[in-house]
């Protein structure tokens, strides 16, 4: 069992990659403003987000049951989990816990989310389908992509689609991966490693 010490420690290691992760995520090379969707009814999209496909960050480079919640404070903020495993479905799940703010007049699509103050790296839903199952959150620089749905797998069909969206916005193909889910394994389901 970790100390209190060590698990401090391992915090800042993490709160240290975030930061130069979204360091990178700022500034320079930005495309044209990547186009988000009209608008999002916040309140709906709430809740349990799984990453299906993704152009990873460097901390989700060998993600594992990727999930993403989301949980509107009364401020209008939105505060967010983002739960995984790093390299396999064995390995113990990590947690960050960044704050998302919706910026004003952007049909409640355009938020920065934040890891460290003062830092907010840009996020963009640029697809969300009616139903509020599916949805591609997106960046302007074209460097992270993330595909997800309320399910941990989705149809072939809709997948292809998703990845057509991805490349008509910009997106290199090649870079992005497919996120391992357990849940979306039958054979793992009464398994008591679910990310859940």
């Amino acid at each position: 069992m970790a100390t209190p010490n060590r698990r401090f420690a391992a915090g800042l290691i993490l709160a240290g990659i975030a930061t130069g992760m979204l360091a990178a995520c700022g500034g320079g090379n930005v495309k044209e403003q990547i186009p988000p969707v009209d608008h999002v009814d916040v309140a709906r999209f709430m809740g349990d987000w799984y990453v299906i496909a993704q152009i990873p960050t460097r901390l989700e480079k060998e993600a594992y049951d990727s999930v993403e919640t989301y949980t509107l404070r009364d401020d209008g903020k939105v505060d967010t989990t983002f739960r995984y495993r790093d390299g396999g479905f064995d390995e113990e799940i990590k947690t960050l816990h960044p704050t998302g703010t919706v910026r004003e007049d952007t049909g409640n699509a355009i938020w920065g989310m934040q890891f460290v103050w003062p830092i907010k790296a840009e996020y963009v839903i640029v697809y969300v389908d009616d139903d509020y199952q599916q949805t591609i959150v997106g960046r302007s620089k074209r460097d992270y992509v993330w595909l997800m749905a309320r399910t941990p797998s989705i149809p072939e069909a809709d997948y292809a689609a998703h990845m057509q969206r991805i490349q008509d916005l910009g997106y290199d193909l090649s870079k992005i991966r497919r996120v391992p889910q357990s849940a979306a394994d039958p054979a793992r389901v009464p398994d008591a490693r679910s990310i859940e």
